[in-house]
């Protein structure tokens, strides 16, 4: 019998792929057996502090589950990015009889064993109950503080996302950023500071690429796990891949000013990546939400030299505008995303940038980043010729 903590995609997949298999939520928790020997797989959203986990033994993730069945595999993880570098992997290499999934899209129980490559986005949740799974190429991305509430700090967090290093083997490669260059393992590790460094590793032509940060560096590592797979740098498709929705994505309203949705940034690092190309310019900032206990002030210590004013919603509204005062930026406490668009609109015009790029999660007022971005580009659109 195998057991399943937590009944949503994950688990579900996995009691349509395997025979005896029972699933459990908190309601159930009365029925749990709490001596049971048997294989215990956790989903990756339900945290190690949960009483059913805390309470179970041979605790493994859905990747242990089918690791002996996995063919050869790419995992990609990071703080921000990792979304897009899988699409992108998988956009190259999909002639090369690739499936894309784990994190995102199909769950790796239902992914198709028979496919030559596995291409998985893979979260430090999943990360933290792995036990036997590995990769054979790692691409790592940078780290920044996120989960902190559910890794209970950043040092866990970061743990969890340098686990695979230990558990390589040798012929097996890592691309991981210059922090971690002192790791003992006995993969192949390959050390980056930045894009540029990436694009001297594996001889890239930068300028050859339609991408600008930090879709510049996505697209490096896709590009470079193609190069140690099969000795290609594939400039021709890797520019045929279309970013998604709510990052960095441009548009103007009907005065001609530029606006940016990146409601996906739902930590500061990918906030600080989306400003950096806008660093020149006069910036409206809306920031917000649920930040998950993160530390904001390297944010803020990045912000406070620009052109820059905060225009806050959301939940952490108070500790905004404290790092705010602290760094004498102007602020705003708007509250909601329809007041901070009408405020910015008031002051905006043709030589600033106004970014939602909110440096939280959107679960306090929102279903999802996605229905975020969805409003404020309709909010937007809404605004008058004067």
């Amino acid at each position: 019998m195998i057991r399943v903590l937590g009944k949503g995609l994950t688990a579900q997949a996995i009691k349509e792929e395997y025979n005896d298999v029972i699933l459990y939520d908190d309601s159930d928790f009365n029925t749990y057996d709490k001596q049971a020997d048997e294989v215990t797989v956790v989903s990756p959203g339900i945290p190690p502090y949960n009483e059913m986990v805390k309470e179970s033994n041979n605790v493994i993730s859905d990747y242990d589950l089918i690791y002996e069945k996995m063919p050869f595999s790419i995992w990609i993880s990071g703080t921000n990015g990792k979304t897009t570098t899988t699409q992108m992997c998988q956009h190259i290499l999909k002639g090369k009889g690739s499936v894309c999934g784990g994190n995102i899209g199909t769950p790796v129980s239902k992914l198709d064993k028979q496919s030559k490559i596995w291409i998985l986005e893979t979260s430090s949740f999943t990360f933290h109950y792995t036990k036997y799974a590995k990769p054979n190429l790692y691409l790592l991305l940078p780290i920044s503080d996120d989960h902190v509430s559910w890794h209970g700090s950043f040092e866990e967090y970061e743990k969890a996302k340098l686990k695979p290093l230990y558990m390589m083997e040798e012929g097996e490669v890592a691309i991981v950023p210059e922090k971690y260059k002192d790791i003992k393992t006995v993969c192949h590790l390959i050390t980056y500071k930045h894009s540029d460094d990436l694009c001297k590793k594996f001889d890239i032509d930068k300028t050859q690429i339609n991408f600008k940060e930090p879709f510049l560096l996505d697209a490096l590592l896709a590009l470079a796990a193609k190069k140690i797979i099969f000795d290609e740098v594939d400039y021709k498709a890797i520019n045929t891949y279309k970013v998604d929705e709510h990052k960095v994505e441009e548009f103007k309203d009907k005065r001609n000013r530029v606006w940016i949705n990146d409601s996906k940034a739902t930590n500061q690092d990918a906030t600080i990546n989306a400003i950096i190309p806008y660093k020149k310019k006069r910036i409206y900032l809306i920031l917000g939400g649920d930040d998950k206990g993160a530390n904001l002030e390297p944010l803020f210590e990045f912000i406070k030299d620009l052109d820059i004013e905060i225009y806050a919603i959301g939940s952490n509204s108070n500790k905004l505008k404290e790092l705010a005062e602290k760094f004498f930026i102007n602020f705003y406490d708007c509250k909601t995303l329809k007041e901070a668009v009408n405020e910015i609109s008031k002051k905006h015009d043709s030589m600033g940038i106004a970014m939602l790029s909110p440096a939280a999660a959107s679960l306090d007022q929102y279903t999802s980043y996605k229905q975020r971005g969805k409003e404020f580009k309709e909010l937007v659109s809404g605004l008058s010729l004067l």
